[in-house]
């Protein structure tokens, strides 16, 4: 039976790409390249600050990124000082979230956003009480597909591999919930198409929010059949 639930953060739960872009685009302005399109936060966003930098700094003319080690300090900074930049849930996700915790299910989040920032996005968004774990990166935690964050929130709920899924919009989240052994599920109203979800195997795929109860329902009762 599934007793938890993990999800990524941008792009599954939050609309984030603006927020992600604000930052970088201050950045990229500081040392005199041009700013980058949010759009193209899709598909830089996804692995941690680091690597969305690096690739918007390639994007804008700095082909060797040589402005990444300078620029990720000032980059992190100004994340943290407003990581709420248009930030919102995506449709049903609230609804969803509350009737998985009415189901006494353990519900985290597992984010490559750094930890500080996803902790205010998490709790500013949807309060402190609906999530029992938000994991975001730190020193100690590697950023994803490294299942270690995954292993940890495991071991804080005292749940089993197959007591758990792995929700995530992007093919380093599913990357993330196969590494771990978790039955890993693909939201296509995220940052990537459904074929990058097909491509990297998701154990499932769904296309509203309003799914999610509907998920546990149907993995329990394959597990029963």
């Amino acid at each position: 039976m599934i007793k938890a639930c993990i999800f990524d953060l941008d792009g599954t739960l939050t609309r984030t790409q603006a927020s992600i872009a604000r930052p970088i685009n201050m950045t990229l302005k500081y040392y005199g390249l041009p700013e980058q399109p949010v759009e193209k936060f899709n598909y830089f966003a996804g692995d941690g600050i680091k690597n969305a930098l690096e690739r918007a700094l390639i994007a804008s003319g700095d082909a060797g990124a040589s402005h990444l080690e300078d620029g990720l300090p000032m980059c992190r900074k100004w994340m943290d000082e407003d990581p709420l930049y248009q930030v919102e849930p995506y449709p049903h996700v609230v609804d969803s979230l509350h009737e998985l915790k009415r189901r006494g299910i353990k519900l985290a989040v597992f984010s490559n956003k750094p930890h500080n920032s996803a902790i205010n996005v998490v709790e500013t968004i949807f309060g402190k009480g609906i999530f029992d774990h938000v994991q975001g990166q730190t020193d100690r935690i590697p950023i994803k597909p490294d299942p270690t964050g995954v292993f940890e929130i495991l071991d804080i709920f005292g749940v089993e591999k197959s007591e758990a899924l792995y929700f995530g919009d992007t093919n380093t989240d599913m990357m993330t919930g196969h590494n771990a052994g978790l039955f890993t599920v693909g939201v296509t109203w995220g940052f990537r198409p459904r074929k990058e979800l097909e491509d990297y195997h998701a154990d499932m795929i769904i296309d509203s929010a309003a799914d999610f109860p509907t998920v546990v329902d149907r993995v329990n009762g394959a597990e029963q059949a």
